[in-house]
């Protein structure tokens, strides 16, 4: 099935060569959670601090149990800070 990727700012560098701007469309197989789809490009978990599933944040425990449909976005942003 085919989900796509976004990652945002620092996460960025993570992207295959092939992404167009911050995202990347995959073929998974069924079953495959965020957390899967992160280690499958090598982002670190713990700097994947903002997760959404079609817009609706995923907690971190949603991120390793819930499976993925075909179609979702998957954005990623790490932790920011500023002022």
């Amino acid at each position: 099935m085919r989900v796509q990727l976004e990652l945002y700012a620092s996460l960025m560098k993570h992207l295959p060569p092939e992404a167009e701007r911050h995202r990347v469309r995959a073929e998974v197989p069924a079953g495959t959670t965020a957390v899967q789809l992160l280690n499958r490009y090598r982002v670190p978990v713990e700097q994947a601090h903002l997760v959404l599933r079609n817009g609706v944040f995923l907690d971190p425990t949603q991120r390793e149990q819930i499976a993925l449909e075909e179609g979702d976005v998957i954005a990623v942003w790490p932790p920011v800070a500023g002022g």
